[in-house]
């Protein structure tokens, strides 16, 4: 296996050495002599010049290559300090348009419009913003290793506004929240792109065919004597909270409170290599993590990172490979650092090299002598149109012990429609009580996508000794391989018809579990369509069989699963599946029927209030004698007043019935940018123990402020 990697790395570079870019358009921006108001209202002086000359906008999802009907215009100007960008957006049915004042990044169902900007050139992150009709803001960090992380924020400006033919939209992009190398002719790649929500399909010019990305199409904007400002930004926050434990279910405990100061800095060292640092920061988690199903689960329940910090600019710490059906989700998963009393970040590009070090101390909770030390270093270099080969040092020490991994990965993509990726880590886990141990983890994969036909694959191994602290990952001492395949089916007529795409697919897999002592494969087939109106549905049939403690069971199953925005304001979701299953104890498995099913909808009235509502039901019954095991619920409930694109008030309740426990959670949050925020809550955790009835066990307030400045 390794040799096998070794020698598609050596092969895919030498490739990539002689391969080289396509013509592609350039755009020479013009300077605005005075800045446009960002007010939604293309009436500014720097707007009177021409648009840009585009072509035609194709469909990219979900089908490819139809013409966009609806007409779409951009400017572009820039100052010293911002870039600038307008959009008029025809429509020949304004009153279809769907727009909502909602929460930041919670705009993908409305109609949108917005650009994917590599400030750097260097094909290898970009940043993609986009705008409803509202002027509400939807952005993302994309890079060639992670693809887009909606995580992080980006502090800009954004207006927009319905008009008699469509709608308009600004876009006020300040030059210090962008890395790029100044100069006096900058280079920027720039694809843009529109969402028409009645219809479900997204577009782009330039077009983004099947099996490619952004970073295979930018277009390039040149700017004439283009300067990074100084870049330094402080972020001081304050916390206080109030909580309360339950002595008895009489009486409760005296309160406790806990204020807390912390300070994040943020400098820029060059134009394009940035420090970040924070001391006692707040990681106060404002978004709960909504509920899960954790009963009978192989594999450990991940969730998402949620704190500022740490979710900006991650994507550049992802392994090629992850992710997806692969056994590693991220290399690095900061959620692991559960209580940092410090941290610091160094991230940026240098000519093709893209470069990120991220340190941190934990003083989590648990019961340690010390805190938990986190050492990560990672290193891409540019291969140009999102290829690159990278390496990554990980290094954690804890009374001790100590986990070090180092490894590399390469992402290469050829002929357009084929790529490739390959990993390689090595671990060495020892001191303290701890015995020495060490193991290696590689995947290889290759993908091929065009408008009929799609196929990938993939092989990886985890050696039973291999260990990352940083990561997540489901399990090792395992070797396994999978392949996929599809074919599109497309009616005639896609801008009239109903249904827009048929999918045929199967996915098979076969691998050998070492820790579990047997062989396992799964047979996948299945049905996909999809219509208007972001319809969607699915139908599949598996079989197959799953190794436990030496023992083989049976994991046959069917599902379905569908979604669609029934109206403007109605979109309705759910899922069901039927099968054999595991129940994963460690000393008396045994094979049994699972049924799961899980429907949810999402009501918005009016532009201002968003409803969500999902139930999902797990039942498992052992097969031999059909005795119920167990049936779990879960119910998550949220409630959103968002009174204007700043301030909304928001409630939260969530059941488990399999931990007897029901969460509510209230929140009122003002955001002016990000960083600048106020939140006040208030959460209540209901349990019930053994035969009583609920009642609450804790209770606390909370009240947190930051203002970022910048210089």
């Amino acid at each position: 296996m390794r040799h096998t990697i070794t020698l598609a790395i050596f092969f895919f570079v030498l490739l990539s050495i002689a391969a080289h870019a396509e013509g592609r358009l350039e755009f020479r921006v013009s300077r605005a002599a005075q800045p446009p108001k960002i007010d939604g209202n293309l009436d500014d002086d720097v707007w009177n010049d021409d648009p840009l000359v585009l072509g035609d906008w194709l469909s990219y999802n979900p089908l490819y290559g139809t013409k966009m009907l609806q007409r779409t215009e951009v400017h572009v100007a820039y100052d010293d300090r911002n870039l600038y960008f307008a959009f008029h957006c025809f429509d020949n049915e304004p009153d279809k348009i769907r727009t909502t004042i909602s929460r930041r990044d919670n705009i993908f169902n409305d109609d949108w419009v917005g650009l994917s900007l590599d400030s750097n050139g260097t094909g290898q992150t970009s940043y993609h913003l986009m705008v409803n009709p509202s002027g509400i803001q939807m952005d993302a960090l994309n890079t060639s290793a992670s693809g887009e992380r909606w995580e992080a924020d980006v502090v800009w400006d954004s207006a927009g506004k319905i008009t008699d033919d469509g709608y308009t939209v600004e876009i006020k992009l300040p030059l210090q929240s962008i890395r790029f190398q100044d100069g006096h002719n900058v280079r920027m790649g720039i694809l843009f792109w529109r969402r028409i929500s009645r219809s479900g399909i997204s577009s782009a010019w330039p077009d983004i065919p099947p099996g490619q990305w952004v970073f295979n199409r930018h277009a390039h904007l040149r700017f004439d004597d283009l300067k990074q400002p100084q870049l330094l930004e402080v972020l001081p926050s304050v916390t206080y909270s109030v909580n309360q434990l339950r002595a008895s279910p009489g009486s409760w405990n005296k309160p406790n409170s806990k204020p807390d100061v912390g300070l994040s800095v943020k400098y820029g060292l060059t134009s394009s290599i940035t420090l970040d640092a924070t001391i006692n920061p707040d990681f106060s988690q404002v978004e709960s993590d909504a509920f899960q199903v954790q009963v009978n689960q192989r594999f450990p329940t991940f969730f998402s990172e949620k704190r500022p910090f740490f979710m900006e600019g991650m994507g550049l710490f992802n392994l090629a490979g992850s992710g997806g059906d692969g056994n590693m989700v991220t290399a690095v998963h900061t959620r692991r650092i559960i209580n940092p009393s410090w941290g610091s970040k160094l991230t940026g590009t240098s000519g093709k090299f893209t470069f990120g070090i991220l340190d941190a101390s934990d003083a989590s909770p648990l019961d340690r002598t010390d805190h938990k030390l986190f050492n990560i270093g990672r290193v891409m270099y540019g291969l140009g149109e999102s290829n690159y080969l990278g390496a990554i040092v990980t290094d954690t020490e804890e009374d001790g012990r100590h986990n070090r991994v180092a490894g590399g990965d390469l992402s290469f993509r050829f002929k357009k429609r084929q790529q490739i990726s390959a990993t390689f880590l090595s671990s060495q886990t020892g001191g303290g009580s701890v015995a020495t141990a060490g193991g290696t983890a590689e995947q290889l994969s290759y993908n091929f996508s065009d408008r009929k036909y799609a196929v990938a694959t993939q092989v990886e191994h985890y050696g039973k000794g291999f260990e990352m602290d940083t990561a997540f990952y489901n399990r090792t001492g395992f070797t396994s391989g999978w392949a996929y395949g599809e074919v599109n089916f497309y009616p005639k007529n896609t801008n009239k018809s109903w249904l827009k795409r048929v999918n045929v697919f199967n996915w098979d897999k076969y691998g050998r579990d070492q820790l579990q002592d047997g062989n396992e494969r799964f047979f996948l087939a299945g049905l996909r369509l999809n219509f208007t109106r972001q319809g969607f549905f699915r139908i599949d049939q598996g079989w197959g069989e799953e190794p436990w403690l030496g023992r083989k069971f049976k994991n046959d199953r069917m599902r379905l699963q569908g979604s669609v925005q029934l109206y403007r304001w109605l979109s309705l979701n759910g899922f069901f599946s039927n099968g054999w299953s595991t129940f994963y104890d460690r000393t008396n498995p045994f094979q049994g029927r699972s049924r799961s099913s899980n429907i949810g909808f999402t009501l918005q009235p009016n532009q201002h209030v968003n409803q969500s509502v999902s139930y999902n039901r797990v039942r498992f019954d052992r097969a031999s004698d059909g005795q119920r095991v167990y049936t779990v619920h879960i119910v998550n409930f949220r409630s959103t007043y968002q009174f204007n694109r700043h301030f909304l008030v928001r409630a939260i309740e969530q059941f488990d019935s399999s931990k007897r426990r029901l969460l509510t959670d209230l929140l009122a949050s003002y955001e002016f940018v990000p960083g600048t925020v106020f939140h006040a809550g208030y959460g209540s955790l209901f349990e019930k123990p053994g035969t009583a009835e609920y009642f609450t066990t804790s209770r606390g307030l909370f009240f947190k402020a930051s203002y970022l400045y910048r210089f």
